[in-house]
């Protein structure tokens, strides 16, 4: 660690708060170079959906090296480019009947929000947004714009415009009648970084149509939340919505290697050639993994699978935020800019296999991760204050891990109340 302290910048994070060298990496575990395994509750936040390594991914990495395909491309028509499109429409468009077009941005998931606004803000004519409280987005501009927290704003530099924020949650329909229409409005169906916060199936279709009523476009930011982290691959799918843009990354390659999507309705792919680039956008090792990984999204396995387990995640939560008196109180009001409460009077909340254990302060949630690492689990923070313990535990770990990861929180939050 002290290469690490003497020359990585000071903006590094995670390794500040996991503070040792992992060095192998299996399923549902970090081993560090003393050997010692930690269960991994972050996975890449977000980016590990199928775990670390996993055996159908890496023989399909090895096997598009050995072939001595271009692994960089541009754009360029390539054979891994051709045959990730058509899995996926095989796979995940067609079955849920959805028809878009793909577009490969910059190989992150701000560089997908980016390409999303500028083409929202292209086919309308408009340029503010309407984003959500507790929203976040990524860290270039305008993905910056949309997103509330302090620090990250101000890290900016300059004035950040042309959005309209929203309590999540809350009705949109007097807010829209109010003002000037927007090119769009950008959601997370689940608010990750912002504390764990599942929008209502009701809501979604809500706003839904009144994007529809204000001609404006809805995009669905599935960067975190997608590639089944929910249950289904898309977490839009339990409210029966049909985003005119969707922005997809972390996960889509499956191993970890970057990459990005635009999903586009066709009749909003107004793009001229070149006008939007990345040179990084034809990553075909990870076209390759992404082919790969879509054979896992065949039959209903992997989401059924992942509800149940997400169900016994709420289930311990659910017992441990009682037993520690960590029930949210629920307000007679909605607190302006807060967001809606979705599962009023608990202190666990979540969908699928993202899940949030909300704790008295950021400070608490701070000691309970760090006494986890301690534990042999690496598990991270989120919401307005830091002060949610975030779940993220890979879709396909075994039973057995999966409660011993939760031991493990137990045993922390313990310590913590008795401190």
């Amino acid at each position: 660690m002290e290469t690490i302290e003497r020359l990585e910048s000071a903006v590094r994070s995670y390794c500040r708060r996991f503070p040792t060298v992992f060095a192998r990496a299996e399923g549902a575990y970090l081993v560090d170079a003393d050997g010692r395994r930690y269960l991994d509750f972050l996975c890449g936040a977000g980016a590990l959906n199928y775990g670390h390594a996993h055996p159908l991914l890496v023989a399909a990495a090895h096997a598009y090296l050995a072939s001595g395909g271009p692994i960089h491309a541009l754009d360029l028509a390539t054979p891994a480019k051709i045959r990730f499109l058509e899995r996926f429409e095989e796979v995940v468009l067609a079955p849920r009947d959805l028809e878009y077009r793909v577009q490969f941005p910059g190989p992150t998931g701000t560089n997908a929000v980016e390409a999303a606004l500028k083409l929202a803000r292209k086919v309308t004519g408009r340029s503010h947004v309407v984003t959500f409280s507790n929203a976040f987005h990524g860290m270039t501009l305008g993905a910056l714009a949309m997103t509330e927290d302090g620090a990250h704003r101000r890290a900016a530099g300059v004035e950040l415009n042309d959005t309209l924020r929203a309590p999540f949650g809350e009705s949109l329909a007097s807010r829209l009648q109010q003002g000037e229409e927007p090119a769009a409005i950008v959601l997370e169906t689940v608010q990750a970084e912002g504390g764990i916060h599942v929008a209502s199936a009701e809501w979604l279709r809500e706003t839904a149509a009144l994007a529809r009523q204000h001609g404006a476009l809805l995009i669905v930011d599935e960067i975190q939340t997608g590639c089944g982290r929910t249950g289904p691959f898309f977490s839009f799918e339990r409210a029966g919505i049909r985003p005119d843009i969707v922005c997809v990354a972390k996960s889509i390659s499956g191993l970890g290697l970057p990459m990005a999507l635009v999903l586009i309705a066709p009749e909003h792919d107004v793009w001229t050639p070149g006008e939007h680039n990345g040179t990084l956008r034809g990553h075909n090792l990870a076209f390759a993994t992404a082919t790969a990984a879509l054979d896992l999204w065949t039959d209903d396995e992997l989401p059924r699978e992942t509800e149940r387990k997400g169900a016994r995640v709420a289930e311990r939560l659910r017992s441990l935020a009682t037993a520690h008196g960590l029930e949210q109180p629920v307000p007679d009001q909605p607190v302006p800019d807060q967001p809606v409460p979705d599962q009023p009077g608990l202190g666990q909340r979540g969908l699928g296999l993202i899940h949030g254990l909300e704790l008295t302060s950021g400070d608490a949630a701070r000691r309970v991760s760090q006494s986890c690492f301690e534990r042999g689990l690496v598990v991270e923070t989120c919401g307005a204050d830091g002060e949610v313990l975030k779940l993220l535990p890979p879709l396909t770990i075994a039973d057995d891990e999966l409660d011993a990861g939760l031991n493990i929180i137990e045993a922390a939050v313990a310590a913590e109340a008795d401190a």
